[in-house]
């Protein structure tokens, strides 16, 4: 099989951009091991800077008459104390606000939407688990399928195979680790007619945890200090459960519904990034060149700003072939300042308010002044607001579209 791009990896970053290439002419094909796109702790947050993508895509009327909520003012509890941690209402933005969609609702949008784009093939239960070399040179991708190995031949192979890429791995690219002080437990507590809290995160001593209202279920993330899963699961579900329901008084019924270990999944966090996104014939884009804390949320949106911004860069030289490495690694020069800057944000988030909620002990928590300061004069919510809602230097659509 020959195409002019495989793409490797069927989320955000990949679907995106086989979308976008799809829309410009170029013969694309996204591989995806998976069967479909259902997987749990898939980010949910559909920040301002992705609505402005899809509504320069046209397909925002679409897009928002899937079932999702929206959020737009962030406030928190801090040691018993409310702060507001940004407000999205303040942004001069058409969709202010965050849309909280199950990420296999946005991706088969994307894949239903690109369907009517002959050059996008997208292929499910297609895992790849080799690159394919001439010399140097990536020439394409070796994958097992249902019905067998095959390899795909391409000008050009994408990354977008995550934090876990194997398509990194295989290219020798060298990771960066910056370090993340926690893990996630990521489940879902049933939720009440009724039942209505505008808390996003809650900071006790010693423990911390978001809540996002999704409409019948309270999806949950409680912070865990890193590699402290096995001393949580020793102490039993049953007292896991009862912190949470002091934490979180809101929860108290619907955590009945948590029943064993197996609903409480374990998201391990990282943050990294690539020194090199590229190799001649290759280039890594979205958590595959860089993982996000899920401080902020921020990632799936980074990864879809990766797609534009590749895309933008790369689609009309896709029409002659493989662009030259030079050319690739363009997409890491237009995305690199945006990523340093926001994993940069992230670590003094995590030195200077996770850390000091994840120390054992029960010393009274203090707002950060900071967090004060936000909390008291509402234009600074307009910034963090930005921050958080568009990022650093938002990519807008700017790749050509084929005409039949």
């Amino acid at each position: 099989m020959k195409t002019r791009c495989c793409i490797v990896g069927g989320g955000p970053a990949g679907m995106m951009l086989g979308y976008l290439l799809g829309r410009a002419g170029v013969d694309v094909v996204v591989l995806e091991k998976h069967a479909d796109f259902f997987r749990d702790f898939r980010g949910d947050t559909v920040h301002p800077s992705t609505l402005q993508v899809m509504d320069e895509l046209g397909l925002i009327d679409g897009f928002l008459k899937l079932p999702h909520q929206r959020l737009q003012k962030m406030e928190g509890m801090f040691g018993g104390e409310t702060v507001r941690i940004a407000d999205l209402g303040r942004l001069n933005v058409k969709y202010p606000f965050i849309a909280f969609m199950p990420q296999w609702d946005f991706l088969n949008f994307l894949r239903e939407s690109g369907k009517r784009f002959a050059s996008l093939k997208v292929m499910m239960s297609t895992e790849a688990v080799d690159l394919v070399r001439d010399g140097e040179r990536v020439t394409g991708v070796r994958a097992k399928t249902p019905e067998g190995v095959v390899d795909i031949e391409a000008d050009l192979t994408i990354a977008c195979d995550g934090r876990h890429s194997l398509v990194r791995e295989r290219a020798g690219l060298e990771v960066e680790e910056i370090g993340a002080p926690m893990d996630v437990l990521w489940f879902r507590a049933g939720r009440r007619e009724g039942e209505n809290e505008n808390l996003f995160a809650r900071v006790d001593p010693g423990k911390m945890m978001v809540t996002f209202d999704r409409g019948d279920y309270w999806q949950c993330a409680y912070v865990i200090p890193k590699g402290q899963h096995d001393a949580v699961k020793a102490r039993g579900l049953a007292a896991l459960l009862d912190d949470i329901a002091r934490m979180a008084p809101i929860l108290k019924s619907g955590l009945s519904e948590v029943k064993s270990w197996d609903e409480v999944k374990l998201l391990t966090v990282a943050v990294n990034r690539l020194r090199r996104w590229t190799r001649p014939g290759l280039l890594c884009i979205g958590d595959a060149a860089h993982a996000m804390s899920p401080i902020g949320g921020v990632g799936v949106n980074l990864a879809v700003q990766d797609a534009v911004a590749t895309a933008n860069l790369l689609a009309a030289k896709l029409a002659h072939g493989c662009p030259s490495e030079d050319e690739l690694d363009a997409v890491r020069r237009r995305r690199e300042f945006p990523v340093k800057m926001t994993q940069r944000m992230q670590v003094v988030v995590q030195n200077n308010i996770i850390n000091a909620a994840l120390k054992p002990g029960n010393q009274p928590l203090k707002v950060p002044l900071v967090m004060r300061l936000v909390t008291a004069v509402p234009w600074l919510q307009g910034i963090t607001a930005r921050f958080v809602g568009l990022g650093v230097r938002p990519e807008h659509v700017q790749s050509p579209v084929h005409s039949e």
